[in-house]
């Protein structure tokens, strides 16, 4: 902790009245020391990661914090306030507040001193010495631990702990550095809490609610999504509320540094879980089974006696989890209370998104086997029948047919990822199943998004079957896969699958028949959904749909512009963001210009969210922008007839592109017009001079908003 904290970094005399003038005073001792090399950009992304989730605590504790790459080293700031300064506690403005830095490739090490230091803060001693502390070097020895709590206290001549006109506090479920015989209610109300509910739970007998002779146990998982601060907090605020409650409780912290698996004879032992997060919980299944309590993990920083009493009425009552997880990959990704309608998107998304990897794969093989062996290629003999290592055919016919299989998984991916979402693992078998069946009926890609919604629905109704206790062992592996496989498969061969393959090759037929208007209006249409979300949901069904039409060994030449039209509108937005940067700078901050020259890169690509951070700080004026920009793309690639059999690879794949000079200048038709559009628009803005211009605490008003720069942790 030596180099991570020094007097030059300690500021006992705070004077900012809000949290991102505290944050820029204390980063700006960071700067001094060479510790940050661009203030507005680290700035910008602890303000990022404020907005996940506000970071102060209860008992007059701030920590903003954040991973970034505009950090030299872990750094630790440390700023005392006498008027308090807002970060979100329930209880008020917080008087401490710590700046945790650490950089984008952070070590285990320091990234295991900075969970040290959150579990310090859990205790009251440490953070009543740090009010008391009388100079900045005491304050900064204190935090990296070479100075005792009792010795700060006997140094600044105080018995309490506090300053003069300053009320001491301490996050609820820790104690107050009381005296020995303090009872027990005096110290941890939350930890009262616990007790009170135990004995309360009908069947308990305080430590031991199940008169087994042993205490309860609880097993406990936490994290957040830098992994650095609250991770730990929460822990050390668990341990010390059980060690209260007289229950074993042994903590999981999934953070930044990695984390240990709790050893599963461990899980088996315990009698509840508690999930005290702000991420996914990795490998969730191992606690299947158990009393569960699932809460965010501030919860546990500040009520831990209230959840470790409500896990234990809990498994007093016999509330445990099924055999599988008790939520699935999508629920465990979004927030409680989601409509229908988000589900079902989010469902097809995920599908979609395990089915990109292997339409870039194939697709790329399928067009560099082109390019090598010309465009007879599909008309070669397997290579396991002929394959001569000095001839470019052979191995053009190689790469062919590698794509082709790789083609082949496309609809039984998306089926499977699909009932994946739905309903986890059991839903893969039935899933691969029923778009195997897909294909094989020639139902394709509609076949797939029905076989998938089925296979997530049919898992998800055998889930709802109350089981017998002694069956439950075999429901994942063996029950649920062997029914819900053969009802799919029943339903995709004998119900759906002939209806959705006459759907299909009625859209085929339409697509070959495009032509005219009617293709440049597609285009068009395609393009606005290209530039919509840039990488979202909208842009996903319009790539989706062109990937589908040249997923087969001979696409149609409708399907090919259809393909080509997409990824050419799929360039422009940030491909237009990079050249308006280059020439109009002054209507975009520092962090915006500095985005810009990556957003060359990323259009060049065929990386549509190259444009987000810029689409997010400003998403009156760019988002339309880009939507025309897109459509006049679509439209004019449609026009000129230019075609694509790869369904990735941005300007890299031009040699693969029927006429490949006139989609350039389709594409840079877009560009021009989104970069024109948007300077206008952003030029129409009411300049704003003046202190006023720096936003509170000397923000930039057009710095991006959260999420806008994206932080290097989520």
């Amino acid at each position: 902790m030596s180099d991570m904290i020094t007097a030059d970094l300690v500021d006992l005399d705070l004077s900012a009245d809000t949290k991102e003038a505290a944050a820029r005073a204390l980063a700006q001792r960071m700067v001094a020391l060479g510790r940050v090399t661009d203030l507005e950009g680290f700035l910008a992304d602890v303000a990022a990661r404020e907005a996940q989730m506000p970071t102060g605590l209860d008992g007059g504790i701030g920590i903003p914090h954040c991973r970034s790459e505009h950090v030299t080293e872990p750094t630790l700031a440390f700023g005392r306030s006498t008027a308090g300064v807002d970060f979100g506690a329930a209880d008020g403005p917080a008087d401490l507040i710590f700046l945790i830095a650490a950089p984008a490739g952070a070590d285990d090490a320091h990234l295991t001193i900075l969970s040290s230091l959150a579990r310090q803060l859990m205790n009251a001693e440490f953070t009543a010495a740090l009010r008391s502390a009388g100079d900045a070097a005491g304050a900064a020895a204190l935090i990296r631990g070479e100075e005792t709590a009792a010795a700060a206290d006997t140094t600044a001549g105080t018995t309490q702990g506090t300053p003069e006109g300053t009320t001491e506090r301490s996050p609820e479920g820790t104690t107050e550095g009381a005296s020995e015989g303090t009872t027990e209610e005096a110290r941890d109300t939350g930890a009262v809490s616990a007790a009170a509910s135990a004995e309360a739970a009908p069947g308990s007998t305080g430590q031991d609610p199940d008169e087994r002779g042993r205490p309860f146990r609880i097993v406990a998982v936490t994290s957040c999504p830098t992994g650095i601060a609250h991770t730990y907090m929460a822990a050390e605020s668990l341990e010390n509320a059980g060690r209260e409650a007289g229950v074993d409780l042994v903590v999981e912290t999934q953070g930044s540094a990695g984390f240990t698996r709790l050893d599963p004879a461990v899980i088996a032992a315990a009698d509840g879980v508690i999930f005290a997060h702000d991420v996914p919980v990795r490998d969730k299944e191992r606690f299947a089974g158990k009393a569960t309590v699932d809460t965010g993990v501030k919860a546990a920083i500040n009520r831990p006696g209230e959840l470790i009493g409500e896990v234990r009425g809990k498994a007093a009552r016999g509330e445990v989890t099924s055999a599988s997880p008790g939520a699935t990959p999508v629920e465990r990704g979004g927030a409680t209370g989601e409509g229908y309608g988000t589900k079902l998107r989010k469902w097809l998304m995920s599908g979609v998104s395990y089915m990109v990897p292997f339409v870039a794969a194939g697709g790329l093989l399928i067009a560099l086997g082109f390019a090598i062996g010309g465009y007879e290629i599909n008309k070669a003999p397997s290579v396991m029948d002929h394959f001569v290592w000095t001839q470019a055919d052979s191995w053009g016919a190689l790469l062919f047919q590698i794509g082709g299989v790789a083609f082949a998984f496309l609809v039984p991916v998306l089926a499977g990822y699909i009932a994946y979402g739905m309903a986890d693992r059991p839903g893969l078998v039935p899933g691969f199943v029923g778009g195997s069946i897909a294909l094989t009926i020639n139902a394709g890609f509609l076949g797939g998004l029905a076989a998938g919604l089925l296979s997530g629905a049919v898992v998800l109704a055998i889930q709802r079957v109350p089981i017998p206790k002694a069956l439950r062992g075999i429901m994942p592996v063996v029950v649920i896969p062997l029914i819900s496989a053969a009802v799919v498969g029943f339903l995709m061969f004998v119900v759906i699958g002939k209806p959705i393959a006459s759907a299909q090759s009625g859209m085929t037929d339409w697509l070959n028949g495009l032509s005219g208007a009617n293709a440049i209006l597609l285009g068009a249409l395609l393009g606005l959904m290209m530039c919509f979300d840039l990488g979202g949901p909208v842009n996903k069904v319009a790539y989706t749909f062109a990937t589908a039409g040249i997923a087969v060994a001979s696409p149609s030449d409708s399907a090919m512009k259809i393909m080509a039209a997409v990824m050419a509108a799929g360039m422009v937005p940030p491909l237009a963001m990079a050249l308006a940067t280059t020439v109009r700078g002054r209507l975009f901050n520092a962090a915006e210009r500095e985005n810009g020259k990556a957003a060359w890169v990323l259009g060049a690509s065929f990386i549509s969210e190259g444009a987000i951070p810029f689409a997010a700080a400003d998403p009156l004026r760019v988002i339309p922008s880009s939507m025309v920009g897109g459509a006049v793309t679509g439209a004019l690639s449609m026009a000129f007839g230019a075609t694509l059999r790869a369904p990735h690879g941005g300007i890299f794949v031009v040699p693969l592109i029927g006429n490949p000079l006139l989609y350039l200048v389709a594409i840079a038709a877009g560009v021009c017009v989104t970069t024109v559009l948007v300077i206008v628009l952003k030029g129409l803005r009411k300049p704003v001079t003046g202190a006023a211009a720096q936003g509170p605490g000397g923000a930039d008003p057009a710095a991006p908003t959260p999420g806008a720069k994206q932080p290097v942790a989520a």
